[in-house]
């Protein structure tokens, strides 16, 4: 059994203030591997403070010895990746493969980039004017993550926080803690100072209110749902904080006849089934030319009835369970929701794939569904299942396409799938989305990733993301 009993403070592991805990379950058969203590507000209170008394030297530290720490993380991270991929896989059940390969290698990625960022970064420019614009670390940062994507978010936050020469404190999501406590003990052999990074365990209405409205914190980076995001903004008001989201998302998937259809909709269905659906950025709208529609729904149904579902411990590409049994209940509720509104079913629906026995068969494993035929009216068009669902509708016109991929509140990514350039960079100036994918090519590490409207605001990765933690100030050439 792991316990996790212990918060690191001020370059320390100590004591949380509560007694107060929750188990750690591991997602593939529900049981407990462990038990994190959950902070209170004056756990949030000692950590800002350490964090604080940091900043006043650490803000101060040259480029070449924040890189110097950074190169140091890096060859931490390296060492210690498997750990990492097997911790990602007990916490919150991506297949070990993805873990390694994807999950526990994005964090290193991230941070590859973000040195490469910090070295190309001028600290100092000369406007036309002739006055002279310096960017600062903005000050103590409160950092709150998700579950899905742990420690690609941690590094989305912590990484360029460090490197912008501010300190922080880092709330994770309390039910993937395993994976946290490997990245603060990654940053103490890394050997940054005391109080520059802080960990504290914790619920959002307890850790993470108190981040957002202390009066200490400069700043608040948040991923997860938009109905906290609000929450995090509405607390973070009342002290004039900087705040970054990074929200949800229903993602477009524009496929036109001319694209290689086996190729793209083969691709859409898995990168929507990917980490079992949990990716705010999933596409999981996929909008096929209505030449085209009926192929696409054969080749669809056929790739969706191929996608083993299995246990995350095993090799493989295979996509594992829902991360806990409320997400599960909630899927189903969705998957429910589209039957009693009349939305053809294409593939999957209701209940646990069939082929899981033993303790697997407890565990938070769902069917991977399509729903077809989908109007904008219907809730699976609307909503975020946050589950391997995909919906599949037709258009006619480049023109409807763009008005029905527009067609949400959300603006995270978009996809597009054609064999015509001048129409592919029409899509992309014209779709309201923070990220494009073109035939199925995405973006790297040291791009910008964030979106329009109830997606967020601020981007994360690269220059955009170092920028996010930097304050301007602006002087005069100086003369006697």
């Amino acid at each position: 059994m792991i316990t996790l009993n212990a918060f690191y403070i001020g370059g320390a592991w100590c004591t949380p203030d509560s007694t107060r805990t929750m188990p750690i379950l591991t997602p593939a058969t529900g049981a407990q591997v462990g038990v994190v203590s959950l902070g209170t507000a004056r756990d949030v209170d000692r950590a800002v403070s350490a964090a604080q008394q940091a900043f006043a030297t650490y803000s101060l530290t040259s480029k070449a010895e924040r890189l110097a720490l950074l190169h140091r993380l890096a060859g931490q991270m390296q060492a210690r990746m498997e750990e990492l991929a097997q911790a990602i896989t007990t916490e919150m059940g991506a297949p070990i493969t993805l873990s390694r390969e994807v999950q526990a290698y994005s964090g290193l990625g991230h941070l590859r980039a973000f040195i490469a960022t910090l070295e190309a970064h001028e600290e100092e420019e000369v406007l036309p004017n002739g006055d002279i614009v310096s960017y600062e670390p903005i000050g103590v940062c409160g950092l709150i993550t998700p579950w899905n994507w742990p420690i690609n978010q941690i590094a989305l936050k912590v990484i360029p926080a460090l490197a912008a020469g501010c300190t922080c404190v880092l709330k994770p999501s309390e039910h993937t803690p395993l994976s946290a406590r490997l990245f603060a003990e990654m940053i103490h052999d890394a050997g940054f100072p005391p109080g520059v990074f802080n960990l504290v365990y914790g619920d959002g209405p307890s850790v993470g209110a108190a981040l957002s409205q202390h009066r200490d914190v400069a700043m608040m980076s948040f991923t997860g749902s938009t109905r906290a995001g609000t929450a995090v903004s509405r607390d973070a008001a009342a002290t004039i904080k900087r705040v970054a989201l990074e929200l949800g998302g229903k993602s477009p998937n524009v496929i036109f006849a001319d694209a290689d259809l086996e190729a793209r909709v083969t691709e859409g269905v898995r990168a929507c089934f990917e980490n079992t659906g949990q990716s705010c950025n999933a596409p999981t709208r996929m909008l096929v030319e209505r030449s085209a529609y009926a192929r696409a729904l054969e080749i669809a149904r056929a790739t969706a009835a191929a996608q083993a579902v299995g246990d995350p411990h095993q090799e493989g590409d295979h996509i594992g369970p829902l991360f806990d049994p409320l997400q599960y209940d909630r899927v189903q509720q969705m998957i429910q929701t589209g039957l009693d509104e009349g939305t053809p079913l294409l593939i999957g629906g209701l209940g646990r794939p069939e082929g899981l026995t033993g303790a697997l068969a407890r565990g938070a494993f769902v069917r991977p569904t399509i729903f077809f035929d989908v109007t904008p009216d219907m809730t699976l068009w609307r909503e975020e299942v946050f589950g391997p669902v995909l919906v599949m509708a037709p258009f006619d016109s480049e023109a409807e396409a763009i008005a029905l991929a527009n067609d949400t509140v959300y603006g995270l990514d978009a996809y597009v799938s054609t064999a015509d350039e001048a129409r592919a960079l029409r899509m992309a100036r014209a779709l309201r989305a923070g990220g494009i994918h073109i035939n199925g090519r995405g973006t790297d590490y040291g791009s910008p990733f964030g979106g329009f409207k109830h997606s967020g605001n601020g981007r994360e990765g690269g220059r955009f993301g170092l920028e996010d933690f930097l304050e301007v100030k602006v002087r005069p050439v100086f003369s006697a």
